[in-house]
Protein backbone atom coordinates (compact mmCIF):
# COMPACT_ATOMS: atom_id res chain seq x y z
CA UNK A 1 0.00 0.00 0.00
CA UNK A 2 1.37 3.43 -0.95
CA UNK A 3 1.90 5.92 1.84
CA UNK A 4 1.82 9.66 1.36
CA UNK A 5 5.22 11.31 1.54
CA UNK A 6 5.06 14.95 2.58
CA UNK A 7 7.37 17.58 1.19
CA UNK A 8 9.52 19.79 3.42
CA UNK A 9 12.59 19.23 5.58
CA UNK A 10 14.00 15.73 6.12
CA UNK A 11 17.14 15.61 8.31
CA UNK A 12 19.61 12.86 7.56
CA UNK A 13 19.59 11.33 11.02
CA UNK A 14 22.89 10.97 12.84
CA UNK A 15 23.84 8.19 15.28
CA UNK A 16 25.18 8.94 18.78
CA UNK A 17 27.43 6.46 20.62
CA UNK A 18 28.08 5.58 24.23
CA UNK A 19 31.52 5.83 25.80
CA UNK A 20 32.13 2.18 24.87
CA UNK A 21 31.18 2.82 21.21
CA UNK A 22 27.73 1.25 21.22
CA UNK A 23 24.61 2.96 19.88
CA UNK A 24 23.34 5.40 22.50
CA UNK A 25 19.60 4.87 22.34
CA UNK A 26 18.97 7.52 24.97
CA UNK A 27 20.79 9.92 22.68
CA UNK A 28 18.74 8.72 19.71
CA UNK A 29 15.56 9.57 21.58
CA UNK A 30 16.91 13.03 22.40
CA UNK A 31 17.71 13.67 18.73
CA UNK A 32 14.21 12.62 17.70
CA UNK A 33 12.82 15.10 20.23
CA UNK A 34 15.19 17.79 18.92
CA UNK A 35 13.82 17.24 15.41
CA UNK A 36 10.25 17.37 16.73
CA UNK A 37 10.83 20.69 18.47
CA UNK A 38 12.13 22.14 15.21
CA UNK A 39 9.12 21.07 13.20
CA UNK A 40 10.69 18.76 10.62
CA UNK A 41 8.36 17.15 8.11
CA UNK A 42 10.17 13.82 7.87
CA UNK A 43 13.34 11.99 8.82
CA UNK A 44 15.71 10.13 6.54
CA UNK A 45 16.90 7.40 8.93
CA UNK A 46 19.63 4.75 8.60
CA UNK A 47 21.46 6.77 5.95
CA UNK A 48 25.09 7.74 5.40
CA UNK A 49 24.84 10.41 8.11
CA UNK A 50 23.80 7.56 10.40
CA UNK A 51 27.19 5.95 9.60
CA UNK A 52 25.50 2.86 8.15
CA UNK A 53 28.69 1.64 6.51
CA UNK A 54 30.16 1.44 10.01
CA UNK A 55 27.17 -0.31 11.62
CA UNK A 56 26.47 -4.03 11.52
CA UNK A 57 23.19 -5.27 10.07
CA UNK A 58 22.00 -6.03 13.60
CA UNK A 59 22.85 -2.50 14.74
CA UNK A 60 21.12 -0.93 11.75
CA UNK A 61 17.99 -2.97 12.38
CA UNK A 62 17.93 -2.27 16.12
CA UNK A 63 18.40 1.43 15.44
CA UNK A 64 15.52 1.56 12.97
CA UNK A 65 13.22 -0.40 15.27
CA UNK A 66 13.94 2.08 18.07
CA UNK A 67 13.34 5.07 15.79
CA UNK A 68 10.00 3.66 14.67
CA UNK A 69 8.97 2.96 18.26
CA UNK A 70 9.76 6.57 19.21
CA UNK A 71 9.03 8.40 15.98
CA UNK A 72 7.46 11.84 16.21
CA UNK A 73 3.75 11.95 15.47
CA UNK A 74 2.87 13.07 11.96
CA UNK A 75 6.45 12.80 10.68
CA UNK A 76 7.31 10.59 7.71
CA UNK A 77 10.14 8.11 8.23
CA UNK A 78 12.03 7.02 5.14
CA UNK A 79 14.98 4.75 5.77
CA UNK A 80 17.82 2.99 4.02
CA UNK A 81 20.37 0.64 5.57
CA UNK A 82 21.17 -0.48 2.03
CA UNK A 83 24.87 -1.37 2.20
CA UNK A 84 25.33 -4.94 0.95
CA UNK A 85 27.06 -5.63 -2.35
CA UNK A 86 25.16 -8.71 -3.58
CA UNK A 87 21.50 -8.45 -4.53
CA UNK A 88 20.26 -11.45 -2.54
CA UNK A 89 21.63 -9.99 0.70
CA UNK A 90 20.21 -6.60 -0.20
CA UNK A 91 16.76 -8.13 -0.61
CA UNK A 92 16.84 -10.13 2.62
CA UNK A 93 18.11 -7.20 4.70
CA UNK A 94 15.59 -4.82 3.11
CA UNK A 95 12.70 -7.07 4.14
CA UNK A 96 13.68 -6.66 7.79
CA UNK A 97 13.89 -2.87 7.51
CA UNK A 98 10.57 -2.68 5.65
CA UNK A 99 8.88 -4.78 8.34
CA UNK A 100 9.59 -1.96 10.80
CA UNK A 101 6.76 0.04 9.19
CA UNK A 102 8.67 2.78 7.36
CA UNK A 103 6.97 4.99 4.78
CA UNK A 104 9.52 4.25 2.05
CA UNK A 105 12.63 2.12 1.71
CA UNK A 106 15.49 4.15 0.26
CA UNK A 107 18.03 2.50 -2.02
CA UNK A 108 21.59 3.77 -2.28
CA UNK A 109 22.29 4.30 -5.96
CA UNK A 110 25.86 2.98 -5.95
CA UNK A 111 24.79 -0.41 -4.58
CA UNK A 112 23.24 -1.57 -7.87
CA UNK A 113 26.28 -1.27 -10.15
CA UNK A 114 30.01 -0.79 -9.92
CA UNK A 115 31.50 2.55 -10.91
CA UNK A 116 32.55 1.24 -14.33
CA UNK A 117 29.21 -0.46 -15.06
CA UNK A 118 26.47 1.02 -17.22
CA UNK A 119 23.14 2.56 -16.29
CA UNK A 120 21.52 -0.47 -17.92
CA UNK A 121 23.19 -2.73 -15.35
CA UNK A 122 22.01 -0.38 -12.61
CA UNK A 123 18.41 -0.43 -13.82
CA UNK A 124 18.33 -4.19 -14.28
CA UNK A 125 19.64 -4.83 -10.77
CA UNK A 126 17.40 -2.24 -9.16
CA UNK A 127 14.27 -3.60 -10.82
CA UNK A 128 15.17 -7.11 -9.71
CA UNK A 129 15.33 -5.93 -6.10
CA UNK A 130 12.12 -3.90 -6.47
CA UNK A 131 10.23 -6.92 -7.81
CA UNK A 132 11.38 -8.97 -4.80
CA UNK A 133 9.98 -6.39 -2.36
CA UNK A 134 6.23 -6.00 -2.95
CA UNK A 135 3.99 -3.78 -0.86
CA UNK A 136 6.43 -0.94 -0.14
CA UNK A 137 7.24 2.36 -1.80
CA UNK A 138 10.84 3.25 -2.57
CA UNK A 139 13.25 6.13 -2.49
CA UNK A 140 16.75 6.44 -3.83
CA UNK A 141 19.75 8.37 -2.52
CA UNK A 142 22.70 9.49 -4.64
CA UNK A 143 25.11 8.67 -1.83
CA UNK A 144 28.69 9.87 -2.44
CA UNK A 145 30.24 6.92 -0.58
CA UNK A 146 31.94 4.75 -1.73
CA UNK A 147 31.34 6.46 -5.07
CA UNK A 148 28.61 8.73 -6.39
CA UNK A 149 26.24 7.41 -9.06
CA UNK A 150 23.90 10.15 -10.24
CA UNK A 151 20.51 9.40 -11.73
CA UNK A 152 19.70 10.60 -15.22
CA UNK A 153 16.32 11.98 -16.36
CA UNK A 154 15.89 8.84 -18.46
CA UNK A 155 16.36 6.62 -15.41
CA UNK A 156 13.84 8.70 -13.47
CA UNK A 157 11.26 8.32 -16.22
CA UNK A 158 11.60 4.54 -15.95
CA UNK A 159 11.19 4.73 -12.17
CA UNK A 160 8.05 6.82 -12.55
CA UNK A 161 6.53 4.09 -14.75
CA UNK A 162 6.69 1.64 -11.83
CA UNK A 163 4.55 3.97 -9.66
CA UNK A 164 6.56 2.80 -6.65
CA UNK A 165 9.16 5.54 -6.19
CA UNK A 166 8.28 8.45 -3.91
CA UNK A 167 11.53 10.00 -2.61
CA UNK A 168 14.84 11.01 -4.16
CA UNK A 169 17.69 12.57 -2.24
CA UNK A 170 19.51 14.41 -5.01
CA UNK A 171 23.20 15.26 -4.61
CA UNK A 172 24.09 16.53 -8.09
CA UNK A 173 24.45 20.14 -6.79
CA UNK A 174 23.76 21.37 -10.33
CA UNK A 175 20.67 23.43 -11.15
CA UNK A 176 20.62 22.50 -14.82
CA UNK A 177 20.68 18.80 -13.95
CA UNK A 178 18.06 19.34 -11.27
CA UNK A 179 15.74 21.08 -13.72
CA UNK A 180 16.02 18.14 -16.12
CA UNK A 181 15.23 15.73 -13.29
CA UNK A 182 12.24 17.79 -12.12
CA UNK A 183 10.92 17.84 -15.67
CA UNK A 184 11.36 14.05 -15.91
CA UNK A 185 9.14 13.37 -12.86
CA UNK A 186 6.59 16.14 -13.45
CA UNK A 187 3.04 15.00 -12.81
CA UNK A 188 4.14 11.91 -10.86
CA UNK A 189 4.29 11.09 -7.14
CA UNK A 190 8.10 10.96 -7.23
CA UNK A 191 9.43 13.83 -5.11
CA UNK A 192 12.93 15.26 -5.38
CA UNK A 193 14.62 16.52 -2.21
CA UNK A 194 17.73 18.63 -2.72
CA UNK A 195 20.71 17.89 -0.46
CA UNK A 196 22.62 21.01 -1.50
CA UNK A 197 22.04 24.12 0.58
CA UNK A 198 23.51 26.64 -1.86
CA UNK A 199 21.03 25.74 -4.61
CA UNK A 200 18.08 25.10 -2.32
CA UNK A 201 15.85 28.13 -2.97
CA UNK A 202 16.32 27.96 -6.74
CA UNK A 203 15.62 24.22 -6.70
CA UNK A 204 12.36 24.79 -4.82
CA UNK A 205 11.28 27.41 -7.35
CA UNK A 206 11.85 24.92 -10.16
CA UNK A 207 9.75 22.24 -8.47
CA UNK A 208 11.77 20.28 -5.93
CA UNK A 209 9.84 19.11 -2.88
CA UNK A 210 12.15 19.94 0.00
CA UNK A 211 15.53 19.69 1.67
CA UNK A 212 17.21 16.49 2.85
CA UNK A 213 20.78 17.26 3.73
CA UNK A 214 23.29 17.30 6.53
CA UNK A 215 22.60 20.92 7.49
CA UNK A 216 19.18 19.89 8.79
CA UNK A 217 21.19 18.49 11.72
CA UNK A 218 22.12 22.06 12.65
CA UNK A 219 19.13 24.34 12.00
CA UNK A 220 16.26 22.60 10.15
CA UNK A 221 13.93 25.35 11.30
CA UNK A 222 15.68 27.85 9.01
CA UNK A 223 14.93 25.64 6.00
CA UNK A 224 11.30 25.31 7.08
CA UNK A 225 11.04 29.09 7.42
CA UNK A 226 12.60 29.53 4.00
CA UNK A 227 10.08 27.17 2.42
CA UNK A 228 7.19 28.95 4.13
CA UNK A 229 8.24 32.28 2.64
CA UNK A 230 9.04 31.34 -0.97
CA UNK A 231 5.70 32.72 -2.16
CA UNK A 232 4.59 34.72 0.87
CA UNK A 233 7.73 36.85 1.28
CA UNK A 234 10.30 36.23 -1.48
CA UNK A 235 12.75 38.79 -0.06
CA UNK A 236 12.75 37.02 3.30
CA UNK A 237 13.20 33.67 1.59
CA UNK A 238 16.23 35.04 -0.27
CA UNK A 239 17.74 36.36 2.96
CA UNK A 240 17.33 32.95 4.55
CA UNK A 241 18.89 31.33 1.48
CA UNK A 242 21.90 33.62 1.79
CA UNK A 243 22.26 32.53 5.42
CA UNK A 244 21.82 28.78 5.03
CA UNK A 245 23.92 28.69 1.89
CA UNK A 246 26.84 30.37 3.63
CA UNK A 247 26.45 28.32 6.81
CA UNK A 248 26.66 25.14 4.76
CA UNK A 249 30.43 25.53 4.40
CA UNK A 250 30.65 23.62 7.69
CA UNK A 251 29.79 20.50 5.66
CA UNK A 252 33.49 20.57 4.79
CA UNK A 253 34.32 20.35 8.48
CA UNK A 254 34.39 17.11 10.49
CA UNK A 255 30.83 15.94 9.90
CA UNK A 256 28.96 14.30 11.66
CA UNK A 257 31.07 15.14 14.71
CA UNK A 258 30.35 18.84 14.28
CA UNK A 259 26.60 18.19 14.05
CA UNK A 260 26.65 16.20 17.27
CA UNK A 261 28.62 19.01 18.89
CA UNK A 262 26.05 21.56 17.67
CA UNK A 263 23.27 19.54 19.28
CA UNK A 264 25.13 19.56 22.61
CA UNK A 265 25.02 23.36 22.44
CA UNK A 266 21.23 22.99 22.41
CA UNK A 267 21.43 20.88 25.55
CA UNK A 268 21.50 17.33 24.22
CA UNK A 269 23.43 14.92 26.43
CA UNK A 270 25.30 12.99 23.75
CA UNK A 271 28.89 12.13 22.99
CA UNK A 272 30.27 13.69 19.83
CA UNK A 273 32.38 10.70 18.80
CA UNK A 274 31.98 9.01 15.43
CA UNK A 275 32.93 5.69 13.88
CA UNK A 276 33.37 7.35 10.51
CA UNK A 277 35.54 10.32 11.55
CA UNK A 278 38.43 10.85 13.94
CA UNK A 279 37.67 13.13 16.89
CA UNK A 280 41.23 14.46 16.56
CA UNK A 281 40.11 16.11 13.33
CA UNK A 282 37.73 18.34 15.31
CA UNK A 283 40.13 20.64 17.20
CA UNK A 284 39.19 23.65 19.31
CA UNK A 285 39.16 26.10 16.41
CA UNK A 286 36.59 23.94 14.59
CA UNK A 287 34.47 23.79 17.73
CA UNK A 288 34.64 27.58 18.00
CA UNK A 289 33.37 27.89 14.44
CA UNK A 290 30.33 25.82 15.42
CA UNK A 291 29.90 27.87 18.61
CA UNK A 292 29.76 31.00 16.49
CA UNK A 293 27.35 29.53 13.95
CA UNK A 294 25.09 28.40 16.79
CA UNK A 295 25.10 31.91 18.27
CA UNK A 296 24.34 33.46 14.89
CA UNK A 297 21.50 31.00 14.31
CA UNK A 298 19.91 32.05 17.61
CA UNK A 299 20.34 35.71 16.65
CA UNK A 300 18.73 35.12 13.25
CA UNK A 301 15.80 33.19 14.73
CA UNK A 302 15.15 36.05 17.15
CA UNK A 303 14.69 38.42 14.22
CA UNK A 304 12.40 36.22 12.11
Amino acid sequence: MSKKINGGVYPTMITPYTADNKIDFNGVEQILQWYTERGVDGIFAICQSSEIFFLSFEERLALLKFIMEHKPQGVNIVASGHTADDLDTQIEEAKHFIDCGIDAYVFISNRFAKADESDEVFMENMMKVCDALPGIDFGIYECPYPYKRLLTPEMLKEMVKTNRFRFIKDTCCNLDQLQAKVDAVKGSDLMIFNANAATFLESMKMGCSGYSGVMANFHPELYSELIANIDKDPAKAQKLQDIVGFFSVVECQTYPINAKYYMTLDGLDINITSRARNIADFPKNRALEIDQMHALTKMIKATL
